[in-house]
C-alpha cells in the first residue's frame, strides 16, 4: 500500500501541472531523448527568457493533470521521454524557440501541444512558429494604425506648400 504522505505529494504534482494546463496561453510537448547536458541546458536558458517553464514529466502525472484540466486527446503525445513548455503570456514564443531548437538538434523533437485550450499536432505549432513574434505583430499593427495619420500629414503639406507656391508667384 502507497505511503499516505508519497500519494499527497503526487496529488500535490498533479494539481499544479493541471493548473499549468489550465493558466497556459500555450503548451508545447516535446520528446527530448538524446540531447547532452549542454544542449538541455542551452534550451532551458532560451525558453526561461522567455518567460516560458520547461518541466520534464513522468507521463503518468502529465495524463492525470491532463485529464483534470480536460485535455485528454493529449494523452497521444504523452508517450516516451516528456519535456513541456508552458507559457502564460506569448502563444508564439514556445513553439518557435522550440521548433527552431529541433532545427538545429534533431534530438529534441516537438510532438504536438495545446494552444489556446486546444488540443494541436506538430503541423499546428510548426505553423504557429513562423509567425512573426508577439513584438513584430505590434510593429505591424502600429504601422497599419500610422499610415492614414502620415498619409493625411503629407496630404496637408502638399496643400500647404502648393498654396505658398501659388501666393508668390
Amino acid at each position: 500500500m502507497a505511503n499516505a504522505k508519497i500519494l499527497a505529494e503526487k496529488e500535490q504534482a498533479v494539481a499544479e501541472v493541471t493548473e499549468k494546463f489550465k493558466a497556459s496561453a500555450s503548451t508545447i510537448i516535446a520528446d527530448y531523448r538524446g540531447l547532452n547536458v549542454a544542449q538541455v541546458t542551452q534550451l532551458r536558458k532560451s525558453l526561461r527568457e522567455a518567460g516560458i517553464e520547461f518541466v520534464v514529466l513522468k507521463n503518468s502525472l502529465a495524463r492525470r493533470a491532463s485529464a483534470n484540466a480536460e485535455l485528454s486527446a493529449l494523452d497521444e503525445y504523452l508517450t516516451g521521454p516528456t519535456a513541456i513548455a508552458f507559457s502564460k503570456d506569448d502563444l508564439v514564443a514556445p513553439a518557435k524557440i522550440l521548433t527552431e531548437f529541433a532545427k538545429k538538434n534533431d534530438k529534441l523533437s516537438v510532438k504536438g501541444g495545446v494552444v489556446e485550450g486546444r488540443v494541436v499536432g506538430y503541423d499546428q505549432i510548426k505553423a504557429l512558429a513562423e509567425l512573426p513574434s508577439r513584438d513584430g505583430l505590434l510593429s505591424m499593427l502600429l504601422s497599419v494604425l500610422q499610415a492614414p495619420v502620415r498619409n493625411f500629414a503629407l496630404a496637408v503639406k502638399a496643400v500647404a506648400e502648393k498654396k505658398e507656391a501659388e501666393g508668390q508667384a
